[in-house]
């Protein structure tokens, strides 16, 4: 088998805490667009998606979907610097790694440009060799295509790398595109529906998530 040489992370409930600015521009949009507030569970249902992706649960209008996204992406961009911020630990982590050889990515599915700037203003990025955002695919996650992408650019089989995410649809998108995939729970869906994804490894921490990577070396 393959030793480990590269990790991609998700970005959203994996390396970065935005759940609560995530709720504050979904809870903008949907009163000023649609004329109503749905539930937190409706909102996040499908994070981990993308927006354009997580509105058609919303509204079967294309016009009020086009116009919630403008909404939603206008209301994140004035909050976003104040109310993003990495998990504790996640850089430390991202160093540790980075100093054993391992190559670090990010595979998302936010826009390439938005979620690299949320990594510098954390302090993520510095130890990141790539970033795919779904602009930068044709078919985001969960298709393997974005994942198979990060592998691409850091120069490695999908045998030879990690993917690492807090959804169903991250795990999906790396066990079909033929990487190992590991879960973390500190993000927004609970241990068991990402469970039934058949992860390699389920991390709780930081320092689970380490060890872990480092034992498939």
């Amino acid at each position: 088998m393959a030793g480990l040489k590269a990790v991609l992370f998700d970005n959203d409930g994996t390396l970065v805490d935005s759940h609560d600015l995530i709720l504050a521009s979904f809870r903008y949009a949907g009163p000023a667009v649609l004329g109503r507030q749905l539930s937190d569970e409706e909102y996040l249902q499908k994070v981990g998606q993308p927006l354009s992706v997580q509105v058609r649960d919303f509204t079967d209008d294309p016009q009020l979907q086009e116009r919630f996204c403008e909404a939603y992406r206008a209301h994140n961009k004035t909050v976003h610097d104040q109310m993003i911020k990495a998990f504790p630990g996640t850089v430390e982590a991202l160093a540790k790694l980075a100093s054993a050889g391992l190559n670090l990515g990010v595979v998302t599915s936010k826009r390439h440009e938005v979620a690299w700037h949320g990594l510098e203003v954390v302090g993520a990025a510095q130890y990141l060799d790539c970033c795919v955002g779904w602009d930068d695919v044709e078919r985001p996650k969960p298709d393997p295509q974005p994942v198979q992408r990060g592998c691409e650019i850091l120069g490695f089989a999908p045998a030879e790398c990690l993917y690492v995410g807090d959804a169903p649809f991250d795990l999906q998108a790396g066990n079909a595109a033929g990487t190992k995939a590991a879960a973390v729970t500190w993000g927004m869906f609970d241990e068991a529906r990402l469970a039934a994804e058949n992860p390699t490894f389920v991390a709780h921490t930081w320092d689970e998530l380490v060890k872990g990577v480092l034992g498939l070396r």
